[in-house]
């Protein structure tokens, strides 16, 4: 398992710049959509901030992996936590994708919907503060808008978070001793 691309892949998925890119690209998308809203004037809808509470998940699940990757058990969980939260993601992305082209309806107010033990839009307004109800989002490069990369984003993640449990499950193979020898396979 140690030869080749997939074996590289698997020793990437244990290391600590996996989780490091995972946490900037987070950063990254966080730091985009407070551009938008702070720079450009792009208020978030419920919808966008929701997205942004899966990306700070995302954020915070990679930094937990940074110090818990060496346990072959955490660093599994982690990977499982991302697919959930590509999942998430990716749900969330469709809808606002749907509000924005008119094939989903849902009730979308101001109110973030958490509840009062966990009121992200109270504690962290600048962050979590939805502004505006859903309709539209920005462009950003070449036409295409907020909505449509988020989708395209999410559903690679999912495909990649998936892969790399596949990976991880492939690795946990190689070092489970085998039934008859008792040697490692």
């Amino acid at each position: 398992m140690n030869d080749g691309v997939l074996g590289r892949l698997t020793i990437f998925s244990k290391s600590a710049w996996y989780w490091l890119l995972l946490v900037l690209t987070g950063l990254l998308f966080e730091g985009v959509a407070l551009y938008y809203q702070y720079v450009l004037e792009a208020l978030p809808c419920v919808l966008c901030i929701q997205v942004r509470i899966w990306v700070m998940a995302l954020i915070l699940v990679a930094l937990a992996a940074i110090w818990m990757r060496r346990n072959a058990f955490m660093n599994l969980l982690a990977h499982l936590l991302t697919v959930l939260i590509a999942i998430g993601l990716l749900e969330r992305s469709y809808q606002l994708l749907g509000t924005e082209r008119g094939f989903t309806f849902s009730d979308c107010g101001l109110d973030l919907g958490m509840p009062a033990w966990f009121a992200l839009d109270t504690w962290f307004p600048a962050l979590f503060q939805v502004q505006t109800s859903c309709g539209y989002t920005p462009e950003l490069l070449f036409g295409v808008t907020m909505a449509e990369a988020l989708i395209v984003i999410s559903a690679v993640l999912l495909l990649w978070s998936a892969g790399m449990v596949v990976l991880t499950l492939l690795g946990f193979k190689s070092v489970v001793p085998g039934p008859d020898t008792g040697k490692v396979s």
